[in-house]
């Protein structure tokens, strides 16, 4: 490959978004350049003052199939593909009366644009290029000889190298080329996606049933640059799913004059999933370091909030809540003396809104959609972990399959504090211990190497942080996975809990189900385990 410059005395022009055209034409009309285009580029073009060759003229055929076919001809790629370093190559050319091409500008059909419009599956086929990512792939392919623009923030250079008549040197092709690549990977992996969603085999519906895809594809648009990462050493961006602008990343920030930070978003994204395990209530978590410091429901929302603060206020100071339901004033106004992150919620009252607006720093988000379960990906050095999200959807999350291997059937209020308790612990990282009461946290014990450590972290946060109340005692607890040994459930037991929930499964259960024999203790078995890492 030689390094000089091209100059540009040929280029093929076909896009579908003509914004930005103007400084391009004018180039091209001041330094005379051959242009070649397609359907209404070609109109485009014409009008700005451009004399432009029809793409049916150079191929011989014409536009066909409703505009399926207008590029994909040899007279066509073989001038993009044309290595012009190569003796061989450009003699081929002349024996075939082919030109080469120097620059390809190209846009594709707005397919993402199409399925976020709600397009049925004809449609969004309609808008899936062809010809264009072809024209992209081989001047990307070919960029010793060819240069590609993809992106209209790129026209002002093309226009000052075409004017100029310097045309790109190889390093800058190179660049163009491998901004190029990048763009016709991430319209395929959109395809790949939407595909996957669109045609699913009525055999494996299920989630258990699903086989893993031979390769992941997914893609990403960078929507901004965050101001650090987990630290302010650390360098990080927000991405978006361009099939996915309604979700909690695309949220819509309505007030605070700090923007999001990168622990702002993951917290606030673990807030956003816990309070939708309880879809049919007013629910309010506070979150601190993706864990639940309180969850809560309520008859209102404002109620939900008291409670879920109430769990641990000490640790709420600086946290992020979600509530699952509009934000009301009084909510509003038991926010305000609390200093708090961030706020998202599915809407707001108007004088919540501007009551929470007058708090400068916290970050108000409004998301009306609850978040959709998709597969949860992990990245791993070389690597990625994808599995099913986990759920509040297995067999023994429903308390009718419970199994009561000791003490008296729970009465209707502590099975649905029990029932509040299974679903909230999902939320709390392993090895998790929780106790509620009456639809609320009183004592969270998270993140713990073993679950002792956990479950004298519930107790103590309950018995502690509240003017010294043992709220510990008459409450419910939740494990998320099986007590290996009896002596955190003793505990427990000693701290004066009325009833438990876990999930067994212990080579050591005899010893625990004994123990809670011994105590006299209510305590169901329900077979499914909801560790979170």
């Amino acid at each position: 490959m030689v390094t000089t410059n091209r100059t540009i005395n040929r280029a093929l022009v076909s896009v579908y978004h003509k914004q930005g055209l103007e400084a391009l034409a004018s180039a091209f009309r001041q330094a005379g350049t051959e242009v070649v285009s397609t359907g209404s580029t070609t109109k485009k073009l014409q009008d700005l003052g451009v004399q432009v060759t029809p793409v049916e003229k150079v191929t011989g055929f014409p536009e066909s199939l409703d505009g399926r076919v207008k590029t994909l001809d040899p007279h066509i790629h073989a001038g993009l593909l044309a290595d012009m370093t190569n003796p061989d190559h450009v003699q081929q050319l002349k024996d075939l009366g082919i030109a080469p091409f120097d620059l390809v500008v190209v846009n594709l059909y707005p397919f993402e644009q199409t399925v976020l419009e709600g397009a049925d599956a004809d449609q969004c086929l309609e808008r899936i290029d062809i010809g264009g990512p072809a024209m992209i792939r081989a001047a990307a392919k070919n960029h010793a000889s060819v240069a590609v623009i993809t992106d209209p923030d790129d026209y002002a250079l093309a226009a000052e190298r075409i004017a100029s008549g310097t045309g790109f040197s190889l390093a800058e092709r190179g660049r163009l080329a491998a901004k190029a690549f990048a763009l016709t990977a991430s319209y395929d992996a959109a395809i790949a996606e939407w595909t996957a969603r669109t045609w699913v085999d009525d055999k494996q519906d299920k989630a258990e049933d699903q086989q893993p895809a031979p390769a992941l594809t997914r893609t990403w648009r960078l929507a901004s640059q965050l101001r650090y990462g987990e630290n302010p050493h650390q360098k990080a961006a927000l991405y978006l799913d361009p099939l996915d602008r309604d979700g909690f990343a695309a949220a819509e920030h309505l007030g605070g004059a700090k923007e999001m930070s990168y622990n702002n978003y993951v917290d606030a994204d673990s807030a956003w999933r816990s309070v939708w395990d309880f879809p049919d209530l007013p629910a309010v978590a506070v979150v601190k370091h993706s864990n639940p410091c309180g969850l809560a429901v309520g008859e209102d929302i404002a109620q939900a909030h008291r409670r879920a603060h109430a769990c641990d206020p000490m640790s709420a100071y600086g946290g992020v809540i979600a509530a699952n339901r509009t934000v009301t004033l009084t909510m509003a106004q038991q926010i305000k003396p609390v200093f708090t992150e961030v706020i998202v919620a599915p809407g707001y009252e108007p004088e919540a809104l501007d009551l929470l607006r007058t708090k400068k720093n916290l970050r108000i988000l409004s998301v009306e959609r609850r978040p959709r379960q998709r597969p949860v990906i992990r990245q791993i050095d070389g690597g990625a972990l994808v599995q099913t999200p986990d759920l509040i959807d297995a067999p023994g999350d429903n308390p009718s399959t419970w199994r009561l291997v000791s003490g008296n059937p729970a009465d209707q209020a502590t099975m649905d504090d029990l029932t509040f308790a299974w679903r909230a612990i999902r939320s709390v990282k392993s090895n998790a211990v929780l106790l509620a009461n009456q639809g609320a946290t009183v004592g969270i014990g998270m993140g713990q190497v073993n679950r002792v450590d956990s479950s004298h972290l519930a107790v103590e946060r309950a018995n502690t942080l509240d003017e010294g109340r043992d709220r510990a005692k008459g409450s419910v607890a939740a494990s998320d996975a099986f007590f290996p040994f009896a002596d955190g459930l003793e505990y427990l037991i000693q701290a004066g809990i009325r009833a438990v929930v876990q999930p067994g499964g212990s080579i050591r259960d005899p010893e625990v189900i004994k123990a809670a024999q011994d105590a006299d203790l209510t305590m169901y078995l329900t077979g499914t385990r909801h560790f979170f890492h």
